[in-house]
């Protein structure tokens, strides 16, 4: 087999660029790989399953890894007692329906552009990659079966509008969450084909580069003879193959492959150096919000879905993982260093999707794998909670400015409208023009729904 990036037998600095692995995704003669036929793909787009109106609308999906907590910054309880209200204040926001933590006072300024979902809860189990693999699939893994992630099915049903991929997630996928499970951050039965492209790199950096973008003249002409070789190569597969349809189909994700590599349109959609300094700057010089503006500009050049992981692990590392002590974060920290920094991006990504006239074709959707322990624990901390938690949308046809749902006095339990990730899966669906009740082609050519029997759009987001 044909491995076009490698010069060695040795592995490539950042192989996992295509959510897998380069090299898993761009060997020649993997056909099985791909796990659906052309038959299958070409039904999926005829059966009615996307408006063609909504083809300009887009979605960021903000993944809080680590788990946020709602009762310190979304959904406070002043009248609780001290060991749940926690040490943060409500403020008032621009939106009269919305109370929100002093620790996020530019959320309070544009809380009239989005709107909180206070009722959702998962029945998995409460370790990070569980919830990471139910809040992006809108199912918990079972029979061996790994459901796509959201947007991989956006990337199967809309396919790609430019030489840039359909799906992206940035900087790159999850890291370790503790519990061994696969993350839904793939493409699933879809295949490998529907795998997102996984940035691999840190777009705060100052010598920020995207290794597989860079033009001819800075790659060396070995490794674009490689990819030359590449394109060859897959021509003539095509040609020993060119009765079986899996080969056609192989040579259309190759070529796409091969063209996002060498097209001019996409090395400029991750170039950073052409905002001013002010835009970045409003954004927050740092990982996060690097990520917030660069996905404004790849939405903006034409992809359909990108995946912003705001933290990769939750060990040793800042997320919203708050236990308290090490190698996790504690309040103290939420407050001074991730809260303000996810405050910044947050609201800038908005106010900026809304200044260009994007945001009513772009949704924004900030979800987490679970909230926080409705009472604090001995480290001044709080620990893992699926029963109850807060998300947020705004854009894409959502109103702003609204709550739906409510939780119990303490942020325990969904005291109204109870929401569940399928739900909030099909919501992004809405919002895409996607119908969530249609079906894909699963495991052995079985229908596959969408979504599961039951779960609906959270209809009280849309105008």
């Amino acid at each position: 087999m044909f491995d076009f990036l490698a010069e060695t037998g040795a592995p490539i600095c950042g192989e996992r660029a295509f959510g897998r692995s380069r090299r898993e995704f761009l060997q020649v003669g993997a056909l099985g790989a791909i796990g659906l036929s052309l038959p299958q793909y070409l039904a999926a787009k005829q059966a009615g399953a996307v408006k063609k109106a909504y083809d300009n609308r887009a979605c960021i999906l903000i993944f809080n890894l680590g788990g946020p907590s709602h009762i310190d910054l979304w959904d406070m309880k002043p009248d609780a007692p001290q060991e749940i209200r926690g040490p943060f204040k409500p403020i008032r926001t621009k939106s009269p329906d919305i109370d929100i933590s002093e620790i996020l006072p530019k959320h309070a300024q544009i809380a009239d552009k989005f709107s909180l979902v206070r009722s959702c809860h998962h029945s998995g189990a409460a370790v990070h990659d569980a919830g990471w693999q139910m809040m992006q699939t809108g199912r918990r893994f079972t029979g061996g079966i790994q459901t796509p992630h959201v947007g991989s099915v956006v990337s199967y049903l809309r396919g790609r509008k430019t030489d840039l991929p359909p799906f992206v997630v940035l900087p790159e996928l999850m890291g370790r969450g503790g519990g061994n499970l696969p993350n839904g951050q793939a493409g699933g039965f879809l295949g490998k084909a529907q795998d997102p492209f996984a940035l691999m790199a840190d777009p705060s950096k100052k010598d920020f580069k995207v290794p597989d973008l860079l033009p001819p003249d800075q790659i060396g002409a070995s490794r674009l003879d490689r990819r030359r070789k590449m394109r060859d190569l897959v021509e003539e597969t095509v040609r020993n193959f060119e009765a079986s349809e899996d080969a056609r189909l192989l040579d259309e994700n190759f070529h796409a492959a091969f063209r996002m590599m060498t097209s001019e349109q996409a090395r400029s959609a991750f170039d950073l150096s052409q905002e001013s300094d002010y835009t970045r700057e409003r954004y927050g010089m740092n990982r996060v919000g690097q990520c917030m503006l660069l996905a404004r500009r790849l939405i903006e050049n034409g992809v359909r879905f990108v995946t912003v992981n705001t933290f990769l692990t939750v060990f040793n590392e800042l997320s919203w993982d708050i236990h308290g002590s090490k190698p996790f974060i504690s309040v103290t920290q939420m407050k001074e260093l991730v809260a303000p920094m996810y405050d910044q991006a947050y609201s800038a990504l908005i106010e900026d999707l809304e200044q260009r006239g994007m945001l009513g074709d772009t949704l924004v959707a900030g979800v987490s794998e679970f909230g926080r322990t409705p009472k604090v624990n001995p480290a001044g901390g709080r620990d893992h909670w699926p029963q109850c938690f807060t998300c947020s949308f705004a854009g894409g046809g959502v109103a702003g400015g609204r709550v739906v749902g409510a939780s119990d006095p303490i942020g325990g339990f969904p005291a109204e409208r109870p929401v569940e990730p399928g739900d909030i899966v099909a919501t992004i669906f809405k919002s895409l023009g996607i119908d969530h009740t249609s079906h894909l082609p699963g495991p052995a050519g079985r229908p596959f729904p969408l979504v599961d029997i039951g779960r609906e759009p959270i209809k009280e987001l849309f105008v």
